[in-house]
């Protein structure tokens, strides 16, 4: 499991091509679609053949049994330069895969609800310095648990204050001293397993409160390590705002960017057929977890891993985020908030370890809700700067500024997903040649 999240223009015809474009144009905001040879042309940075290869490489996926189907969009410069989908939804139903096609995104909720953490901090609302306990007192009295040998000399979970308490900060880089339980064998995360939070329906508040009771996994900013920190995250925001996540993130950010069909579950019970499944014998998130179901109306809000979306609402979102905060007009947060969210945060200077299961990978460093490309991998040219994450069912998304371009690949698959996203992202740099 280490390391999985490195990394990770087939031409259509017809009335097909010419829908699928215009809704790819539609859905990142652009204005005029055109007609369908015009929307196929590549930028001259692409390489037409050689971007047919990433259609080709998950065409391959799909012939061979390993995934249902994928829908990819490649936007550079404000224009979609590639937007296919493959297969169909679910091999059951045998619906084709459509751009309306609804998708869990998991970990991807982790960047949109940073992103309205961050409208809260330019509000003057919050600070990246305030200790959590400032909103969750339940926090004010957490423990680390450390093991040490007892008197037979046997390893036992001793529990110590902190040295410090959990900040803002800590909640967006993941330094929080909040794990999972899904991985790793350390006696705290056995007792995070126990806890058996990802299959309990609760409140945001109630989840606080509850994560609050368990030991930290190590002292508040002192180690990168990804758990929970964005659940937590999401309750904050609650109590400053008022409102539920979902009322919050719908009324800021969700309403006004377009993103019609991303929420906590789908309430729409006509939409079900609109859900796409990944393969049935491919449904194990971890030993204990399996993948949920999105129309199952859900009381947790996980700001963390509970979101589902489409490939257009997503891509508005990314599309924001590249034009420095922007779309259509409306300004959702400041350039210098975006850059700051896109740095490094736990770079060498700051002295904060790299859990075993350090998901960005050797390459990267991560910032305020996204991983950041600090240098580049050997046999590879692809850029620093590059912010991006996925989602454990297989869903991923990059933001290149240097080529001015973002990626989104929606797929629902928890058994392929870094071997797929890594090949993806080869081919579409070797397309744009490098």
């Amino acid at each position: 499991m280490k390391r999985w999240r490195t990394d990770g223009f087939a031409r259509r015809r017809g009335i097909a091509a010419a829908f699928a474009l215009l809704l790819a144009a539609l859905v990142v905001g652009q204005q005029n679609a055109g007609n369908a040879e015009s929307q196929s042309s590549a930028p001259a940075s692409f390489s037409r053949e050689k971007l047919a290869r990433v259609g080709d490489y998950v065409r391959t996926e799909i012939a061979t049994g390993k995934i249902p189907g994928a829908i990819i969009l490649i936007q550079q410069h404000g224009q979609p330069v590639y937007f296919e989908n493959f297969g169909v939804r679910d091999v059951e139903s045998k619906r084709p895969m459509t751009a309306d096609t609804i998708f869990r995104l998991y970990s991807m909720s982790k960047p949109i609800t940073s992103v309205a953490a961050m409208m809260l901090v330019e509000d003057g609302k919050l600070s990246l310095d305030d200790p959590v306990s400032k909103y969750i007192p339940a926090f004010s009295d957490v423990k680390v648990g450390v093991e040490k040998p007892d008197e037979n000399g046997r390893a036992a979970l001793v529990l110590e204050p902190v040295k410090r308490p959990i900040t803002i900060e800590d909640l967006l880089r993941h330094t929080s001293g909040l794990t999972y339980g899904f991985y790793g064998d350390s006696a705290v995360r056995k007792l995070y397993a126990q806890a058996d939070l990802f299959n309990s329906d609760m409140t945001n508040a109630e989840f606080a409160d509850r994560i609050a009771k368990l030991p930290l996994a190590e002292q508040p900013g002192t180690r990168w390590d990804y758990g929970h920190s964005t659940d937590v995250l999401g309750r904050v925001i609650e109590v400053i705002s008022g409102q539920s996540l979902f009322q919050f993130e719908k009324r800021r950010l969700l309403d006004p960017l377009g993103m019609t069909d991303t929420a906590f579950y789908v309430a729409d019970a006509a939409k079900r057929s609109l859900i796409a499944e990944p393969m049935p014998e491919d449904r194990a998130i971890s030993p204990l977890t399996r993948i949920s179901d999105p129309m199952m109306p859900r009381r947790w809000e996980s700001g963390g891993a509970g979101m589902v979306g489409t490939v257009g609402d997503y891509a508005r979102f990314a599309q924001m985020l590249l034009a420095g905060g922007t779309l259509d007009g409306k300004r959702y947060l400041k350039p210098e908030t975006i850059a700051l969210m896109t740095s490094d945060h736990i770079g060498p200077e700051t002295k904060i370890a790299r859990d075993y299961y350090y998901h960005p990978g050797a390459y990267s460093g991560f910032g305020l809700g996204f991983a950041v490309r600090t240098s580049t991998p050997p046999n590879t040219s692809w850029p620093l700067g590059e912010y991006r994450w996925d989602g454990v069912a297989g869903t991923f998304f990059f933001i290149d500024p240097t080529d001015d371009m973002f990626v989104v690949f929606m797929v629902q698959t928890p058994s392929q997903r870094g071997r797929i996203q890594l090949e993806l992202k080869t081919l579409i740099y070797e397309a744009l040649g490098k």
